[in-house]
């Protein structure tokens, strides 16, 4: 959508005035017919078209033109000519969706501000949906782990191109976070984002949503592939879409145009395809619930988003971001976390993920003090039964063992935490517990303690072939 295309029977004037547009800087395309206009339409929409109402030796004339390219190209401009110009004609042709109505012999500036004026209407009508539809959801990628440097990195190298991505990870990771970061340092980051909740539409709903509708009472309805033209689309949760949609998207990621339930003509889209799953797919392809060609079609690209557990060194990061954000969009106390409260929420399980961490944050924001540092206290899992009194309350399996054995099995639990919490950094761990690195390193092996490498970063677990040495 780059240039103008100028549709006229006339050779000469059609010819006349891509010379003039051509010195003002435009680029143009010819077409002295209905049958060339539409194929220069179709084969790529231009910036705005310039066109003749009374088109001779032609299967439509302009106005049967002007309805096409409104139907289906909705923000193209279009500035209509004519050499038998009239009110009625005018009238029509504006009512018709265009932008304006020149007679001919038309004064060339006058051609050139009313080219500007819609070329500009048709920039800001554009911007204008765009901000409408774009979803607030950030796309900041927040952390300094080396599994989220992992993370950044693979999706750096896939950010310029147009090649398919596949998102995979636990629910609440930040897949689509990691989806909007790739929209935003592509060169589609002009262009919409639009997400496609596969899980939260209705089976019998999806291809009205996915591809629009057209009816006779409500004429053109369109879809979330529309939308989505010129940027990409987010299939979000993939492994949810209906069979009998994933047949239909498969043909739309082979010829990239569908038709709206209800129509017959074809609508061409250009989109760039992220999707993501928290499931196993191949499992679902072996049940019969997902196609294979779609999910080789999709998993041009495979990212795996690490779960909170594997970034445990981020969610300090990752929670003074959430208290600034929430403190700016939302006017909620401005505070620091205290470092026994970093402790904590380090060693803590987090099942949601980075979802969970947020909204802890906000609650403990919202209920919490209006000032000073976060608190343990304040956090789940801190309660005791007497706060008076600073006493570990034993778990049943510790408390039936004999105390070397419940001495070892705490140790074991406890180092494995700390070292997983500092994404295996031995020598933060040991500074942490007040032991010298060798003496670290001794206990963990009497322990039966590893670590070994897991998404970019450094997990601790127990060696189930090595015995422990008392």
């Amino acid at each position: 959508m780059s240039d103008i295309l100028i549709v006229d029977d006339e050779r000469d004037i059609r010819e006349l005035i891509s010379d003039i547009l051509i010195d003002e800087g435009f680029a143009t395309r010819l077409a002295g017919n209905s049958d060339d206009a539409m194929s220069a339409i179709n084969a790529d929409a231009p910036a705005l078209i310039i066109l003749d109402i009374w088109l001779k030796d032609s299967r439509m004339d302009g106005i049967d033109i002007l309805k096409t390219v409104k139907r289906d190209n909705p923000d193209v401009p279009v500035v209509i000519i004519s050499g038998h110009g009239n009110i009625e004609i005018a009238v029509a042709a504006i009512k018709q969706g265009a932008y304006d109505f020149i007679e001919k012999p038309f004064n060339i500036d006058q051609l050139l501000v009313v080219i500007r004026r819609a070329m500009e209407t048709s920039r800001l009508r554009r911007e204008n949906q765009s901000l409408r539809r774009r979803d607030v959801t950030q796309s900041e990628m927040v952390g300094s782990s080396a599994a989220f440097r992992t993370l950044v990195g693979q999706l750096d190298k896939v950010t310029k191109s147009n090649g398919r991505v596949m998102l995979t990870g636990p629910a609440g990771c930040g897949k689509e976070v990691a989806a909007r970061y790739i929209h935003a340092n592509s060169n589609r980051a002009s262009g919409p984002f639009v997400t496609v909740n596969c899980a939260g539409v209705a089976p019998d709903r999806m291809e009205e949503v996915l591809f629009g509708r057209e009816t006779p009472e409500r004429g053109v309805e369109p879809g979330l592939l529309e939308e989505a033209h010129g940027g990409i689309i987010y299939f979000d949760e993939v492994a949810d879409m209906p069979v009998g949609s994933q047949s239909k998207i498969l043909r739309v990621l082979v010829d990239q145009q569908f038709q709206r339930v209800g129509g017959n003509d074809k609508v061409r889209v250009d989109l760039r395809v992220i999707s993501s799953t928290n499931r196993d797919l191949e499992a679902a392809i072996a049940a019969g619930t997902f196609r294979q060609e779609l999910y080789h079609r999709l998993n041009v690209v495979p990212i795996a988003v690490p779960s909170l557990e594997e970034r445990r060194e981020d969610i300090p990061e990752l929670a003074e971001h959430f208290i600034s954000e929430m403190n700016s969009a939302q006017g909620l106390p401005l505070r620091e976390l205290s470092s026994d409260a970093i402790a904590l929420m380090q060693t803590m399980e987090w099942p949601g993920n980075v979802r969970q961490l947020k909204n802890l944050v906000e609650r403990v924001l919202i209920l919490g003090e209006e000032s000073g540092p976060i608190e343990t206290r304040e956090l789940p899992g801190s309660e005791s039964p007497d706060d008076s009194e600073s006493r570990v309350v034993l778990s049943g399996a510790l408390a039936t063992m004999p105390l070397r054995e419940a001495r070892e099995a705490f140790e074991r639990e406890y180092l494995l935490t700390q070292i997983n919490r500092f994404g295996g950094n031995i020598s933060k761990t040991a500074n942490f517990v007040g032991m010298e690195r060798s003496a670290l390193h001794r206990k963990l092996k009497s322990l039966g303690v590893v670590t070994s490498a897991k998404s970019g970063t450094r997990v601790a677990h127990i060696d189930e072939d090595a015995e422990a040495v008392g």
